[in-house]
Formats: structure tokens, sequence, C-alpha cells
């Protein structure tokens, strides 16, 4: 006798089993679900919830993330995926869809976007789609997997020579553009941080500096506006980076001489005018060819001041908070660079015990 629900009768002489007859609806289903029949789930055009995500974006993230945001949205997003029902993308189409990116996404120069920018690319998609999720939408791939291989780029340190060689330049005929740039090796500030910088933000004994903003230029998401981009003065890149960093004392001096009315920015000497951070950064340009040393950006004092700091002692959670990080791990792992000479040192200290 057969067991109960073993078999499956259609009509009297004629049965089928039921393995069979299950999977024979599973096929239909996934028939249905491919012609977008089946499912009860509602969709709309991907274009729709970018900006639905945008516009919720706006009121939560800083002026400055939510113009990357559009940025991305616009440029790289929007016209090759925004008329594609949320339904429709799969986890092979955005699979295709980055690796166009990483390859020859970039339209100026037919050849492949930085990883780093297809990262973020990647970043909003998952952040959009996990949104259409959250909205009760009918969202169909999964991107957890997918990830982008970014190599580590190599970390430009002055050595103690070419510190030397710079630290000799901007001495000599020492202008405002020369002291920040001294400012900033012997700080560790971000270019940003520097150009925003007004003479109220060193105490009255020129012994703290205090980091409270930051400068930058965006890109204007004002469709009406007549200029594309904007500079605007925003709070540091994290709580982490409102800071108050001691001043070395051969520095003092230099903050009298060149004190001008508190409300001055310190590039300019300026209530009126400040210094955007591309212009800095011509500036410090023009002092590295000057001390004819290798070519170094600007965050390349950032990353000296921190390895010089770990070899003179310092420890690692006050060279965390002087650099406005989060935890001492970022520190560590992105900014802290021992010398060869460090090295030999530290390996010296070992002898044979016997």
């Amino acid at each position: 006798m057969s067991e109960r629900g073993e078999n499956v009768y259609k009509r009297k002489g004629e049965r089928k089993n039921s393995t069979d007859l299950k999977r024979q609806q599973l096929e239909i289903k996934d028939e249905l679900q491919q012609a977008d029949l089946y499912s009860d789930t509602p969709s709309c055009k991907y274009a729709t919830v970018l900006d639905e995500w945008l516009a919720m974006s706006k009121i939560r993230v800083k002026e400055s993330t939510f113009a990357c945001y559009s940025r991305i949205v616009n440029s790289h997003i929007r016209e090759e995926l925004g008329s594609c029902n949320i339904n429709e993308l799969t986890t092979m189409m955005i699979e295709q869809f980055i690796s166009y990116k990483l390859s020859i996404g970039n339209l100026n120069s037919c050849k492949g976007l930085s990883p780093k920018t297809v990262s973020d690319i990647l970043f909003v998609i998952k952040s959009t789609l996990e949104y259409a999720r959250c909205q009760g939408l009918d969202v169909r791939c999964n991107l957890s997997r997918v990830v982008i291989k970014r190599s580590t780029k190599e970390i430009r340190v002055l050595t103690k020579k070419e510190q030397g060689k710079l630290v000799k330049v901007l001495l000599a005929d020492m202008d405002l553009y020369k002291f920040g740039t001294l400012l900033s090796l012997y700080t560790g500030i971000r270019i940003g941080e520097l150009c925003s910088l007004q003479w109220q933000d060193f105490s009255p004994d020129s012994c703290v500096l205090s980091v409270r903003k930051t400068i930058q230029r965006v890109q204007n998401t004002d469709k009406e506006a007549l200029a594309k981009t904007k500079v605007i003065i925003t709070e540091p890149k994290s709580q982490c980076s409102v800071r108050d960093i001691p001043i070395p004392a051969f520095l003092r001096e230099y903050v009298e001489r060149f004190r001008s009315e508190d409300s001055a920015y310190i590039l300019s000497g300026r209530q009126d005018k400040y210094v955007e951070p591309r212009t800095m950064q011509n500036h410090f340009k023009a002092f590295v060819r000057q001390s004819k040393i290798a070519d170094a950006n600007f965050h390349s004092l950032r990353h000296t001041f921190a390895t010089r700091c770990v070899e003179v002692g310092f420890d690692i959670k006050s060279l965390s908070e002087i650099l406005g990080h989060s935890n001492v791990n970022i520190t560590l792992n992105r900014y802290v660079h021992s010398s060869f000479e460090l090295k030999a040192s530290n390996m010296s200290k070992l002898s044979l015990e016997v």
C-alpha cells in the first residue's frame, strides 16, 4: 500500500508521481517570475529609486557627501541603469556594469575608472538597492559578494634629508604660503583644514591650534546655478577631526610674526578672501621644485609628520588624536611608515641569548 502523499491522483486511472509534479510547478513558477507575472511585489524605474534615495540623503549627510553622491548618480549610474525596472536588475547585470566601469568606463579617455571611483559607484548602487528593498520593492539581485579589488597605493613620505631641504626653502623669505606649509608639516593638518584656518583658531598665547572647519570645492547640485562647482566651508571630515593641537615651540614665533586680526584667514591675511586647496597645492608644488626633491603632493606632509612622530617616540594614542582619527588602527595602518633606518635601529636592539 502506498504511503500517504506519495502519489497525486489527477483523474480515475491516471496517477502522477508527486516529485515530478512539484518539479514542474517550480519550473512554471520560475518561468512566470522571469516573465515578471508571478510576483505581486511592486516595482518601479531605478531612476525613481535613485531620486528618492538622493532626496533622503540630502537631509542626513554633509553637503560635500551629498554632492559626491549626486555626481556619482548623474555621471555614472542614471544614464546606463536608470531606465531599468528595479526588478530587472540582476546580480550578473551589475557585475557586468562594474566590470565595464573598470575597463573602459571613462568616456573621456576610453580607459577604465580607478578602483576607488568604481568602489564609490558600487557603494551607491548597494545603498540604493537596499533603500528600495526597505521600501518593499522587488529587488532581485544580491551584491553582498561583489567587491572591488584595490591595490595598495604607495605612500609618499619625505626622508629626513628631503624634509631638511624643504624646510630650508620654507624658512628663506618666508611668506604666508610657506608658513602654512611649515605648519602642516609639523601638525599634520589636512590641506582643507589649513585653508579654512583663521587667526582666531590660534590660542592667545599661540600654544594651541583649534581645528573646527575645512574648506573644499564641490559639485553644485542646484540645477539653476550658473557655476558647476562651488566652495564650501563646513565642519571637518568627522567628529574626531574636531580637535586641539599643541603647537611646537619653534612654530610659535612664526605665528606671532604673521598674526593679524582674528577673522582674517591665515593664508591670505584678509577677512574677505580665503585660499582654495588647489591654489595651496600649486604653491606647495613650487616649493618642492625649489627644494630639488622628488615630486610629492601636499598630503605627503601629513604622512611625513606621522612618521617623524613615531620615530621620536610618540605614543600612538596621542598621535591618533592629533591627526583626528577615530581609532589608532587608522593611524597605524594608513599613516605610520617606519623608515629603513628605524627598522635597522630596532633590529640592533636584539641580542643573542645563550
